[in-house]
Formats: C-alpha cells, structure tokens, sequence
C-alpha cells in the first residue's frame, strides 16, 4: 500500500482525457505502444493476467520493449497452458500485477495504445487499475483487428485473426499466444495497414482511430469537406451544390465539430441525408461563443435549411392581447402594434398561448365569446353566463368600469408588472380542487398558471433588456483577455476580443465605432428574435460577466413575475413528473 501511494502522485501527471496525444499528429510521428496480454481466460475483474508483453515503436523504428509474467494468485485452466505453455510452476515466481502496473503505466504514458481486439486487453488493464488504486490515462487506443476491417477486403484475407494478417504482411515474428511475440506479430500487421491507410487519406492518428471504427460510405467520402477549416469560434455552414445552405451548427472550435460528423458517433438519419447532399462547408469565423449563437440563429432564420429543427422561423410567434373596444377579449395574433392595450408574449406556438388564455379566463372574468359587444345594444348571453364563469357584458350585467377593474387590469397587471392576483386565484383553484379529490382537473389548472408565469417572466425579462439603448459587457476569455459584446435594445450590435495584456477600452470603442445601428421599437423583442435576446440575456447574466456601461439602469419590476421563479419551477417539475408517469 505505501508502494502504491509513492507512486500515485507521479502518475497523476498523465491526462485522464487524451492520453497526451494531439489527434492531428501525423501517423510517422505518433508513438505507439502494441501491447498483447495473456490471461487465465476469465472475466476482467482486476486479476487473470498471466503475462504482458508491450512494444514501443515510433516511424518503424523500435523504441523499447517491456515484456514480463505475472503472478494471478490463482491457478491456471489446464487449457490455457496447452494454448500458451505457460505454466503453474512458471508463474510462482513472477511480481504481482500490481507490482508489474507501475512500470507499464509509464511505459505507455504519452503514447498511443495498440491492441489487437484492443476492447479484451484493454479491459482487463482497466479493471486492474480500478482495483488496485491506479488511475488508467485513458490513452486513444487503436484496435488492428478494426482497422483490418475497413482496410482489407475479403478476397484479401478470410478472416482478421491475428495470426491470418501476420501471414499476409509477412510479419517477421508469427504469433505464438505468447505475450511478446504476439506483440511484436501485432507491430508489423500495424506497420502494413498504416501504409494501406493512404489511400483513404487518412494520415492522422485522429483519423486512423474515426476510420477504424463503424463510419458510412457517405461520412467517409465526405471526410475531405473537413479539410482546411479554422480551429476557432464561429459558425459553419453545408452548402449543396447549388450553395443552397442545408444545415447551419456553431461551435468554439469549427475544426473538430465539422470533423465529428464524420465519425461513427454520429449516427442521425438526417444527418446521414445531409452530408449526402452537401458539397462544401464554409466556415465564419466570430469573435467569441456569443457572437457565434446569434449569427447561428440570424442564418436558421434567414435560410431555414432543410436540416435545422430548431429556430427556423423565428417570425413565427403568436402573441395574446386584449381587443380593442368596450368589454375587451384575449385573442391570439400574428403581430402587435402600438396601440394595443396589453399584451402578453411572444409564444412559439398558437397552443402555447392558448394555454396561457385558459389561466387567464379561470382567473379572472374575462368574455370568452368572440361577438362584439356594443354599450346601447344588448346582445343574448352565452352559457357560460349562466354558469357564472362570465359577468355577462354581453346583457350588461357588469359596468365597463367594474369590467376594467375586474378582469381587464389583473391581465394588464400581469404582464408587466405583479401577477399576484392571477396567481392567487388559480392557486385557491387549485387547492379547492385537490380537497375535492378532483386531482386531473388541478393538474389541469396547474399547467395553465405555469403558462402564464412562463410567459410573463419571459416578457418582463425580455422588456427590461430591449428597453436599454444600450449595454456593453465583457466576460474573461479562456485564453486571457476579454471577450466584449455590444447589445443595443436586446440585439447584439458588435462583438469583438481584447487581447491578455492589452487594456480593454481601446477594442471596445473600436466596436461601438462599427457597431450596428438598431432603432428602439414596440414590445419586448422589436430589434431581434426572442432566441437572439435570451441567448444575450444567458451570458449577460453569468457570474463572470461584468456588466461595463450601460445607458440606463437596467431594473425588472419590484413585484414582477420574476419573484414567483420557484413556484414556476415547482409546477414544471410536477407536470414533468406526472408525464414521466404516465408514459412508464
């Protein structure tokens, strides 16, 4: 144990993610461990190895050699010293694996693991680790049993057994189910198909690892369109032949996103049918991860490509407001316009403000009929009057001024300001209704009073940003520096990065100088999209952010909707409970 302990902090060094192997290194540079283990045939449970072999090779050149048995504790299948000769008598002397584990880790350290059928052998490594209190480096770790597959076609060789390629490359060692000289066999069969690779314009030990693994024809004729893209942020877009974008992504490094399509983690269908279609990728490089969301969002927007399912049609809200005339009504419309009396929205979708409506009309005595009401005529009630869900403006039971105070203020109230008492009244709703063991028809209730506060924080959160002319924020860039924004009435209008070392200011009045224009408008989003505005409200509000200079004091209502978050989030989370439910 105090062996163990010694020798932890040394291995503490090696990257438990990468293995210390940069992905774009050339193949005739990458060193390589080929390791081959024997084991008693068993489950890799931490113990069962029996013998380790390791070579170390870098451009065909051997680097050093690590060979020795080891000790399982217990004794061997007769079957496993009629394969391998290795015997009981020949493992007595030989160091535990525990001891052995120190001195293969270093062996492998900074170096690409090879194996053949790399999961068994890996396997059993792992598991003793864990046992024995080592940390595995996690290196990338390339399988020739794999890669043979994607190589070598079948006319070629039968099968892809080890000691089949060994033949066929003409190894100079023939594997002999000892642990060494299957290593040293497993060498050159890597050897050959590193020079078969070529000719798949693989040359990367990144790339050799993504090929050797399950990718489709598509994905690996189309591989070249990740050639020569910026490692930076920013966006990427595949074009078809036509240049008719087809799919608009973003990411902090355009480089290696691109390059994951083309791996066998991805597995989507669409995806599949997009790099079918797509001809080029075209790369647009931004200042920082913000500049790269909203320019995302502006694209979907403008293009719709056929891939994207999100964002689309950003024009594509729906809004509840109150109708003009005596007796007002909620309606849901397409656009909003100055002289609307109150407003809720937007909503991405028709029901979703239907929903909100159904809060509103259980909360207070809003008409629900679609007639127009006139102050001299009268015209017959419905019979949600008779029921007493409505005051019945229609046969001038309730005063315009009563109606005012009653059902039409609590809804402008609401929206931008204190939504006490819609909240209070569906609240008492719904515990009437869970007394009465009417339990759906709360969760009904509960749905809809999670609407309206849904909606109403969004818009009074949304109101209070595109209220500012302006507001410029920085946050620490990863590399050193400051990332800046400039946003002027919810829009990002410029964005750009301070070098470390380099003063801010400078970069930031460079930015207002070639910033873009935006006009104040009406509602809580009139210079951009919804998405764009609550894309700039996420990083504005992240604990790093410093908010620099702003044109005005940037405040949400005292007694706003923001201050019943919890309770949003509490009927959000039993309604997702509840659907959960149901479907098991």
């Amino acid at each position: 144990m105090a062996q163990q302990e010694y020798l932890q902090p040394a291995l503490a060094g090696l990257d438990p993610t990468t293995g210390g192997v940069d992905p774009a290194l050339p193949l005739y540079a990458t060193t390589f461990v080929v390791v081959d283990l024997e084991t008693t045939g068993g489950a890799p449970d931490g113990g069962g190895i029996t013998e380790i072999g390791a070579v170390k090779v870098r451009g065909g050149e051997e680097l050093g050699v690590l060979a020795t048995l080891v000790n399982p504790g217990v004794p061997i299948p007769p079957f496993i010293t009629v394969l391998t000769g290795i015997t009981q008598a020949m493992l007595l002397p030989a160091p535990p694996v525990e001891q052995v584990l120190p001195s293969f880790l270093e062996f492998v350290s900074d170096a690409v693991l090879v194996a053949h059928n790399a999961p068994y052998d890996v396997g059993f490594l792992k598991a003793a680790c864990a046992k024995h209190g080592y940390r595995w480096p996690n290196p990338r770790v390339l399988d020739t049993a794999a890669l043979a597959r994607r190589v070598l076609l079948r006319d070629e060789v039968p099968n892809r057994k080890l000691g089949t390629l060994a033949a066929y490359f003409r190894a100079a060692t023939q594997p002999t189910h000892r642990a060494l000289d299957d290593a040293r066999a497993t060498v050159d069969v890597l050897h050959g198909l590193i020079g078969r690779l070529g000719g798949h314009r693989v040359d990367t030990i990144g790339d050799a690892i993504e090929f050797a693994r399950a990718v489709t024809p598509t994905q690996r004729r189309k591989r070249h369109l990740a050639e020569g893209l910026p490692k930076a942020p920013g966006v990427y877009i595949f074009r078809a032949a036509d240049d008719r974008p087809l799919y608009v992504g973003t990411s902090r490094d355009i480089a290696t996103r691109v390059r994951s399509y083309f791996t066998a983690a991805e597995k989507r269908a669409r995806i599949s049918e997009m790099l079918a279609a797509a001809e080029r990728v075209e790369a647009v490089e931004c200042a920082h991860s913000l500049e790269a969301e909203v320019r995302e969002l502006r694209l979907i927007g403008a293009h719709a490509p056929p891939y994207n399912r999100r964002s689309k049609f950003p024009e594509r809200v729906v809004w509840l407001k109150l109708t003009d005339g005596p007796y007002p009504r909620l309606s849901v419309v397409r656009e909003i316009s100055p002289g609307d009396r109150a407003f809720l929205g937007p909503f991405s979708s028709r029901r979703a403000a239907e929903l909100a409506a159904a809060g509103f009309h259980d909360a207070v005595p809003l008409r629900q009929c679609t007639h127009r009401l006139s102050l001299r005529t009268v015209t017959p009630a419905c019979a949600l009057a008779e029921l007493g869900r409505c005051p019945a403006p229609c046969e001038h039971r309730i005063t315009p001024e009563e109606y005012d105070a009653r059902a039409v203020t609590p809804f402008a109230t609401a929206t931008t300001g204190d939504p006490q008492p819609v909240v209070d009244a569906l609240l008492a709703r719904i515990e009437a209704l869970a007394a009465g063991q009417r339990y759906e028809e709360a969760a009904v209730l509960r749905s809809r009073l999670a609407a309206v506060l849904r909606a109403a924080v969004r818009m009074q959160r949304l109101a209070a940003l595109s209220g500012l002319a302006e507001v410029a924020a920085a946050h620490p860039a990863a590399g050193g520096g400051w990332e800046l924004a400039l946003v002027r009435h919810g829009r990002l209008a410029g964005a750009g990065v301070s070098p470390p070392g380099v003063h801010p200011r400078p970069t930031l009045a460079a930015i207002r100088a070639t910033a873009e224009t935006v006009s104040p408008g009406h509602g809580p989003v009139p210079a951009a999209s919804p998405e764009e505005s609550e894309r700039i409200l996420s990083w504005l509000e992240r604990p790093e952010t410093r908010l620099v200079e702003m044109s005005a004091g940037w405040a949400s209502p005292v007694g706003g909707a923001a201050r019943f978050r919890d309770l949003l989030t509490k009927a959000e989370s039993a309604a997702s409970h509840q659907l959960w439910s149901e479907r098991s």
